[in-house]
């Protein structure tokens, strides 16, 4: 059977993270084909098939110490070849319209065009660069950065990246912050491939140095993504109070994941695809280029971001410190915390530090609170490898998963 196009989409990311450039190239063979003979992308395409095999040959009968480069180059070609081929693709299926231009007095359209548009006009761009910088068009350039952030998420454009990253240097502080989150999200969901985008990597990078020459803000909206994932129902502050009149009840989702605290507050709610989603960005945040660029290597942002993952119920980066984590804890407890994670988590730190009888205590609590053993275990399983990579033999954690199921017998 045929791979659909997500299946394609997958195989292809997965090809070029290892820099398998033939193998993604099969796909984009069978792309091509759909689009016709007269495609714009055919000799591009030959000509990295032809360097590919090339590079090949050379490897084969000689050793080219630049080897690793010209890979890393292809890589980086053949992704932009492929965003290109799909965003055709996307729009002869009918999946992406063929839009030409927009109304940029009015938000509406805006946000349509920016949402959907995948085959942006460098008209386009410099338009967004004026509106970040113009405070009267404030509420145009936010719902534009979080429609494009919306649009990239699927169909991914250096061009359209790097607009959202100039973003970080809007005028308003409250625009900037917000693309700061957008093009951290993306960051941490476009990780494997970013090594192969210098350009951005540097774009970013610059940005955020001249927001905050210490990046102490950049570190703020982290966290604030990170606690993000706390809750369904998500408060989202503005400074600029005459934005919020100007924002259509519709578009209110859009807004993104920070603020500061300010005068005019929105409540928005997370849908449970974003709330997924989110989740999905958190757990894959600690092994991104992101997290190495603004916490690595900084043993106070990284003993903070470690709090700030267990005040959510996650204990990512304190699996290796159970007694800092459970004296953080012990404090959440005593408050009356109505968390089930919370008694989770430091029944893992009670285990993993040896007092298996009060652990097991903690654990029938966190069962209690939750509705069903479903919803216990849905947070009790995946922390088994951890518990067992730390430390605690495999039987003991089949032993108290036995006996908190028997307990709903």
């Amino acid at each position: 059977m045929a791979q659909g196009l997500d299946e394609q989409v997958n195989t292809i990311e997965r090809a070029l993270g290892e820099r398998m450039i033939e193998h993604a190239l099969v796909v984009l063979r069978s792309w091509l084909n759909e689009l016709g003979e007269n495609n714009p992308y055919e000799q591009a395409f030959l000509s990295l098939h032809e360097r590919c095999k090339a590079l090949f040959d050379g490897w084969l009968s000689s050793d080219d110490t630049d080897t690793d480069t010209k890979l890393n180059e292809m890589t980086s070609e053949a992704y932009q070849l492929v965003d290109a081929v799909y965003a055709s693709l996307r729009i002869k299926r009918g999946l992406s319209p063929d839009m030409h231009g927009f109304n940029p007095d009015h938000i509406q359209s805006v946000m349509q065009y920016f949402g959907n548009c995948v085959q942006f006009k460098e008209e386009d761009y410099e338009w967004m660069q004026n509106a970040f910088r113009d405070p009267n068009q404030s509420a145009m350039a936010l719902m534009a950065a979080g429609s494009l952030a919306k649009n990239l998420r699927e169909c991914f454009s250096l061009d359209a990246f790097l607009a959202l990253i100039d973003g970080i240097r809007a005028e308003s502080e409250a625009v900037s912050e917000q693309c700061m989150a957008y093009v951290f999200t993306l960051l941490i969901q476009y990780d494997i491939r970013i090594d192969f985008f210098p350009q951005i990597q540097e774009a970013f990078i610059q940005a955020v140095e001249e927001v905050d020459a210490e990046g102490e803000t950049a570190f703020e909206v982290l966290c604030a993504i990170v606690r993000s994932t706390e809750a369904k129902w998500r408060e989202l502050t503005l400074k600029e109070s005459d934005l919020v009149e100007q924002l259509p009840d519709e578009v209110r989702t859009l807004l993104a994941l920070v603020g500061s605290q300010t005068e005019s507050n929105i409540v928005t709610w997370m849908p449970k695809s974003e709330q997924e989603y989110m989740e999905g960005l958190v757990q894959l945040l600690p092994d991104t280029w992101l997290y190495e660029v603004l916490v690595a290597e900084n043993k106070e942002r990284e003993s903070n971001m470690a709090l700030v993952y267990l005040s959510v119920g996650r204990m990512d980066l304190l699996w290796g410190n159970p007694a800092r984590a459970a004296s953080y804890l012990v404090h959440a407890l005593r408050k009356g915390s109505e968390n089930p994670h919370d008694y989770l988590n430091y029944a893992h730190c009670l285990l993993l530090q040896g007092d298996r009888m009060m652990a097991y205590e903690y654990y029938c609590q966190a069962r209690q609170m939750c509705k069903s053993s479903k919803d216990f275990f849905a947070l009790f399983r995946p922390d088994r490898h951890d518990l067992v990579e730390h430390g605690v033999p495999v039987e003991q954690v089949y032993l108290i998963e036995d006996h908190l199921l028997k307990g709903d017998a």
